[in-house]
């Protein structure tokens, strides 16, 4: 189900009235991306969010973008203990400590992923046919929170060595990459491929 924002616009009922969700919302959300730097950084920010609200993660992702050299994977896999230290004490992003060396794991893991499957992004992408699954749930109720795909990606990435890819994260990400479309019926984007 969607609900109409004081703009008049229909969106997903998950959708606030604050901008930035809103521009998340319109822009990005569901939008197909193939882009092996980006998908890394979209996995990350997913993890980071384990256990706390999506909003946090969007206030603070300029910073993590800042701090984690643009989710440049090989810059990602090279950061030095040190330098995480340091990051641990800035407050623009969430200091978890396993979290934030995460990031350098799961940028070695990409990194040896991408060497013996060529790319990321068509690694990725393979746990949905190389297609988006295009979902019209009538409601947010309908909209699961694992499917058997991102069983199979959090599997294979666990696999892989990288960290905070459970289940419900893969198939968050999967759904802010646009691999799944789940925009309501009745939002605006719903139509969009």
């Amino acid at each position: 189900m969607s609900r109409v924002h004081d703009d008049g616009v229909s969106r997903c009922a998950w959708c606030t009235d604050d901008d930035i969700y809103r521009r998340y919302h319109d822009e990005e959300w569901g939008v197909p991306v193939r882009d092996d730097q980006r998908l890394f950084g979209m996995l990350q920010l997913e993890g980071a969010q384990a256990g706390l609200s999506w909003i946090t993660v969007l206030n603070k992702r300029a910073r993590y973008e800042h701090v984690f050299h643009g989710f440049d994977i090989e810059r990602c896999a090279a950061m030095t203990d040190r330098q995480l230290e340091r990051l641990l004490e800035d407050p623009g992003i969430i200091r978890n400590r396993l979290k934030v060396y995460g990031v350098r794991k799961n940028a070695k893991a990409a990194l040896r992923l991408m060497e013996r499957e060529g790319s990321l992004s068509e690694y990725l992408w393979s746990f949905v046919g190389g297609a988006p699954i295009i979902n019209r749930p009538a409601t947010i109720a309908r909209v699961p929170t694992s499917t058997a795909e991102s069983d199979a990606m959090s599997n294979a990435l666990k696999k892989a060595g990288f960290t905070f890819v459970g289940s419900t994260i893969c198939y968050a990400f999967m759904q802010a990459v646009g691999m799944v479309n789940d925009h309501t019926a009745g939002c605006f984007r719903a139509a969009a491929k």
